[in-house]
This record gives C-alpha cells, sequence and structure tokens, in this order.
C-alpha cells in the first residue's frame, strides 16, 4: 500500500514541474522575439533572392515555408548578421535549386551561393562578386 502511494505522489509531483516548466516556456516572450526577427529576415532574403532569379514564377522553400521533402533549411545568427538557406525552383518542372544567403543585421546582402545552371545566373555572378553559382 506504501508503495502505491508513493508512487501516486511522485506521479504528481512531476506532473505539476512539467506543467511548471511548460506554462514558463510557453509564456517567455524572448522566443517570440527571436521568431519575429527570424520572420523578418527570411523575408527579406526571399525578395533578395527574386530580384537576383528575376523570373515571373518563383517557388521557394525557406525556414518560414519548410518542406521536408525538399530539404533541410534554416535561418540562424552568424556573426552581425543572419545566415538563410533554402531551396527555389521556376516553375513546376524545375529541379529545386539550394542557396545559402548571408545577410548583414541590417538585411543587406553579405554574400549569395546557389546551385543553379542557368547561363543568365553564370553570367550575373562574373560581374556581381556577392553571387557565387556552382553548378
Amino acid at each position: 500500500m506504501d508503495h502505491r502511494a508513493g508512487s501516486a505522489v511522485f506521479a504528481l509531483l512531476i506532473g505539476l514541474l512539467v506543467a511548471y516548466l511548460s506554462y514558463q516556456w510557453l509564456t517567455n516572450p524572448e522566443g517570440r522575439e527571436e521568431r519575429s526577427l527570424q520572420i523578418a529576415v527570411v523575408e527579406s532574403s526571399r525578395a533578395l533572392i527574386a530580384t537576383v532569379i528575376d523570373v515571373e514564377t518563383l517557388e521557394i522553400v525557406d525556414p518560414v515555408s519548410p518542406d521536408r521533402k525538399v530539404g533541410k533549411v534554416y535561418v540562424y545568427p552568424e556573426g552581425e548578421g543572419w545566415a538563410v538557406s533554402g531551396y527555389y525552383r521556376r516553375e513546376e518542372g524545375d529541379r529545386w535549386h539550394p542557396y545559402l544567403m548571408l545577410l548583414r543585421a541590417d538585411h543587406s546582402l553579405i554574400s549569395l551561393k546557389l546551385q543553379d545552371k542557368s547561363s543568365q545566373l553564370l553570367e550575373r555572378a562574373e560581374s556581381d562578386p556577392l553571387l557565387e553559382i556552382s553548378p
């Protein structure tokens, strides 16, 4: 009988501890602030990659709209700026092209690395030091 009472008390204490820690995690404003910064960075990266690719239709998979079937994507602080990875394709039949973008704290471009065979992008990369294309 004592074993049952001890188990019940232990389970109750663990339940209360989990509830308390969950409440603290959900009400922590730091997580929401960091997420809003990440979303702003990703939205800036979308605009930047759209100007580089320069096509009418562009599908983007990034940390705000991930698609696990396409691949892993991330956004994280790096030094004084941010690193954003993702994938893009021009149309439904096109393959997904991975990219890695480094941004400053003000969301200006430091570098953009693409994996693409587009002759238009290869020509642009020759004159743009911020753009690196690999086939």
